[in-house]
């Protein structure tokens, strides 16, 4: 025969109430602490060291910021560029003439009007 569930409740409700009230027992006012509560927050080593390192980590940015943009030759200063050309097929260049062409299409020696 099964117990009811409702008697396994009560007994380990029993149980627990009885070792809770055991381990009070333990406690005396001797193990109590005598020193007084802190007050607001204080400065620790750590709290110091943390915003130390924040401050370091921020100057080391700084420099790093001012190293990129005034040394010559730097990242932000790149050697110039020619200008690109545009894609596609170039027209052959025409073949320049063997004698020089004088100012006027005519020539002045040849006399076409009698």
């Amino acid at each position: 025969m099964k117990p009811n569930a409702g008697d396994r409740r009560l007994a380990t409700e029993d149980r627990l109430r009885a070792a809770l009230a055991a381990r009070a027992a333990l406690v005396t006012h001797r193990d109590l602490c005598r020193n007084a509560p802190p007050r607001g927050r204080s400065w620790g080593v750590r709290r110091v060291r943390r915003v130390a390192f924040a401050a370091l980590g921020v100057a080391a940015a700084v420099v790093a910021v001012c190293l990129l943009v005034l040394l010559p030759g730097s990242l932000l200063d790149p050697a110039p560029v020619p200008p690109a050309r545009s894609p596609g097929i170039s027209e052959p260049v025409p073949a320049t003439p063997a004698r020089p062409v004088g100012p006027s299409g005519a020539d002045p020696r040849v006399n076409s009007h009698p």
